[in-house]
């Protein structure tokens, strides 16, 4: 497992505009590719008084994955020109890492039993 994160930053008033492009335009837009190998996508924010910094990650089931979203260049970043317009500043670059280990401890706090959900590296 893949994943791609990357950092934008916006200022506190276009924040929320920033956001709501991505749910609403930007994050299904990725979905509608149907990329075989596209598992997901989280967004973070962190909201500090001269900005506001959003982090997304996307997970995909391997590089080729990536590649078929992004292209063989795939550690340049995508950034719509809308998003561009409400950021301050951006990663020109995407961030790759292989998933080693994920430990998933919500379904135990979900269904009461002793269990841990565990992903483990193909090696």
């Amino acid at each position: 497992m893949i994943e791609r994160i990357w950092h934008g930053w916006t200022t506190p008033e276009n924040a929320d505009e920033y956001e709501r492009l991505l749910r609403e335009e930007i994050i299904p837009s990725f979905d509608d590719k149907e990329i075989d190998g596209y598992r997901g996508f989280r967004l973070l924010r962190r909201s500090r008084p001269e900005e506001v910094e959003f982090v997304t990650i996307m997970r995909f089931r391997s590089i080729e994955s990536v590649k078929q979203f992004a292209g063989e260049d795939y550690e340049t970043a995508h950034v719509p020109q809308e998003a561009r317009d409400v950021l301050i500043r951006f990663d020109d670059h995407a961030q790759h890492y292989e998933l080693r280990e994920q430990l998933d401890y919500w379904l135990r706090r979900l269904t009461g039993a002793s269990m841990k959900v565990r992903h483990l590296a193909r090696r």
